[in-house]
């Protein structure tokens, strides 16, 4: 993914990190195997292709799409061995047109897999299709989503005695923690927030509310947030 301030997206949606999710449907005896994996680059996509080949090595199709990124550059797809446009393509027309939200389809970051295993009954150009996109469709309905976020980082520098119950005043005022780190001689709580002046003004506030005016924010860098919330 290019750093986060060469991007003129905000915000998309992405799988949830953690292991890869998997949904299976069958079709007139053919297995659809469907699996998908949160990643960062083609090199992390083509990688769970071939960990899936060697998984699944008796598998006669292993077909692939992808999109990466937070402006949706990067779209790639293959068929595998099936008829040219019956696999890869609506593969990747269910992820990229996927709503997340009524009229948003920002779903990127994600590889989908779909191996099959040929049932004995031919399906047609129509029902391949059909089979390889609802594969897909299914499984991300079903599947763990996230909303990700470039934000403007921060710190807030506190003693070790009121750092737990500061950050759970901040959690609880509605502030974005990312965590806390203690170091030898004070912890520093970590935080983000949107980019823009009035939305530092109001979380320097609310610290400095909480705090009886002893902590301020050191504003940081600007960097992609999985969101626990809705900003």
């Amino acid at each position: 993914m290019p750093p986060a301030d060469e991007s003129r997206a905000t915000r998309y949606t992405t799988l949830t990190a953690g292991p890869d999710f998997r949904n299976e449907i069958e079709i007139k005896r053919s297995r659809f195997i469907t699996v998908l994996r949160r990643v960062e680059d083609e090199a992390a996509a083509r990688e769970l292709v071939s960990e899936l080949r060697r998984e699944f090595h008796d598998a006669r199709h292993h077909c692939s799409a992808f999109i990466l990124g937070a402006d949706r550059m990067t779209q790639r797809s293959s068929d595998d061995g099936e008829p040219s446009g019956t696999a890869g393509i609506p593969m990747l027309e269910a992820l990229s047109r996927r709503e997340t939200a009524p009229g948003v389809t920002d779903l990127s970051d994600v590889c989908a897999v779909v191996v099959r295993y040929f049932g004995g009954i031919l399906l047609g150009a129509g029902g391949l299709v059909r089979a390889y996109s609802d594969s897909v469709s299914q499984a991300v309905d079903a599947a763990p989503l996230v909303t990700r976020q470039r934000l403007r980082l921060g710190e807030i520098a506190s003693g070790f005695a009121t750092a737990g119950k500061l950050e759970n005043e901040l959690r609880t005022a509605g502030v974005h923690v990312t965590g806390t780190e203690y170091g030898a001689s004070e912890a520093r709580i970590r935080v983000a927030f949107q980019d823009d002046a009035e939305s530092l003004a109001g979380v320097r506030q609310t610290v400095q509310s909480l705090s009886a005016g002893a902590c301020d924010v050191v504003v940081g860098a600007t960097e992609w947030v999985d969101l626990s919330r809705i900003f």
